[in-house]
């Protein structure tokens, strides 16, 4: 006995594509567009590295930019993959595993950000 093959159905929402006849119709700008302007030169951020709750391991904390959740997600996935590490957005602060504070400071100063060190 064989299987037969379930007929898949493709919805827009999935990815397929949709055209449209409205004469009106425009596409949807670039997700950097969705992206607000983050103010540089006003902002001050602080650049620590932390062990603590984490069984001794390294962590560069980056504090200080007090904007929403999706710049906060943009400016950690930049300095991820700027140092090629793991981490995280928690609290309003960006997580990066490791220690990288000299090369974060250099990024962030390069993008306009003043920049202040915290600790040791």
């Amino acid at each position: 006995m064989s299987r037969q093959k379930k007929k898949k159905r493709i919805r827009a929402s999935e990815g397929g594509t949709v055209y449209s006849t409205a004469a009106d119709w425009m596409p949807l700008p670039d997700k950097q567009e969705l992206v607000p302007r983050v103010e540089r030169k006003a902002t001050t951020l602080y650049v620590s590295l932390s062990r603590k709750h984490r069984a001794g391991k390294p962590v560069t904390v980056v504090e200080g930019l007090d904007h929403d959740g999706m710049v906060l997600m943009t400016m950690g996935k930049e300095l991820k993959t700027l140092c090629g590490a793991g981490g995280s957005v928690k609290e309003g602060a960006i997580l990066v595993q490791g220690d990288h504070c000299i090369k974060i400071v250099e990024f962030l100063i390069a993008k306009g950000f003043r920049t202040k060190r915290k600790g040791g």
